[in-house]
């Protein structure tokens, strides 16, 4: 806190407030209006011009409250403010808000709240402590007040960086684009539900088919991986789930085909999709898929292996 009082300020550019006499010297010899009065400008001032001593008070300082006062004595005095003294802190912040109070100028109630914790503090440190029973220490009177200040000067550096970034309309001007995109399509997965419904829905069609044989067929889940990826690559787009069924072949041969759509689907060389949900199930080859798999063989050596049979 710094004041000046009986010192009219004549020059813009002075750092620091002069004596009257050397303003009005300033203010003549520089033969430019720097004094307003009531809109019009003055240069010759009388000589017999009286201006009483507390004419001009001037507080360059002005603080947010009671803690930003309080965190302005203590860096000010370069101390630790986990460690501070609190006579001479509090000996400055009431002669700060009596120079206040004697300017006849109002003072907020949280000011003479924290001039009252101030007393409060200092006079229970004066006061001697007690002995500390089994072995725990006292607590220190000036925690609460040292927590406050911290939290204090912590909003205050963050509002300080909030108040640095750019601001819209001032720093920099919304621009609006607008971007035709067109949206990629992208169809729902096949749940297990669905793929479960389809399945029982192709196991009711092939039990209408299903005839008495007498001796079992023996039937490859590798052949029909091969045959399915031959029928994929041949039709060159979509074949709907039921399309890769024979459901004349009996039961025994949709299963080991259902087998086999599930081995060609861990094995990443086919791909299921819906158009919607509860539509019906398509089947294609991946977009990476090789130009021939490891499971499509020439005709003549497409024959089922032992430990492959079902």
């Amino acid at each position: 806190m710094e004041e000046a009082v009986g010192q009219p300020v004549a020059a813009e550019d002075m750092a620091e407030a002069v004596p009257y006499e050397q303003a009005i010297a300033v203010t003549v010899e520089s033969g430019e209006p720097r004094v307003m009065l009531y809109g019009q400008p003055i240069i010759d001032l009388p000589q017999d011009l009286y201006i009483p001593p507390d004419a001009l008070s001037v507080m360059l300082d002005a603080f947010e409250g009671p803690l930003d006062l309080l965190l302005y004595l203590i860096r000010k005095a370069n101390v630790d403010i986990l460690d501070i003294p609190m006579a001479p802190l509090t000996i400055q912040y009431l002669d700060y808000v009596e120079a206040m109070r004697a300017q006849n100028l109002e003072l907020a109630a949280e000011y003479l709240v924290m001039a009252a914790m101030l007393i409060e503090i200092k006079s229970r440190m004066l006061l001697p402590r007690p002995k500390a029973q089994f072995e725990e220490e006292v607590e220190d009177p000036r925690a609460e007040l040292v927590r406050r200040l911290i939290e204090y000067e912590q909003m205050k550096l963050a509002a300080r960086e909030i108040d640095e970034l750019p601001k819209a309309e001032i720093d920099f001007q919304w621009l609006n684009v607008w971007v035709d995109r067109q949206a990629v399509v992208r169809h729902p997965d096949v749940s297990p539900e669905d793929l479960h419904d389809a399945w029982r829905a192709v196991i009711r069609q092939a039990k209408l088919h299903t005839h008495h044989k007498i001796h079992r067929e023996e039937l490859s889940v590798r052949e029909h991986m091969g045959l399915i990826l031959r029928r994929l690559r041949n039709s060159e787009g979509y074949l709907e789930f039921s399309e890769l069924f024979d459901v004349t072949g009996g039961v025994a041969m949709v299963v080991v085909n259902f087998i086999a759509l599930l081995e060609l689907c861990k094995e990443q060389l086919m791909e299921m999709t819906q158009t919607a949900a509860f539509a019906p199930i398509y089947v294609r080859l991946p977009s990476n898929a090789p130009e021939q798999s490891m499971f499509e063989v020439p005709e003549a050596d497409d024959l089922p292996e032992e430990n492959d049979r079902v």
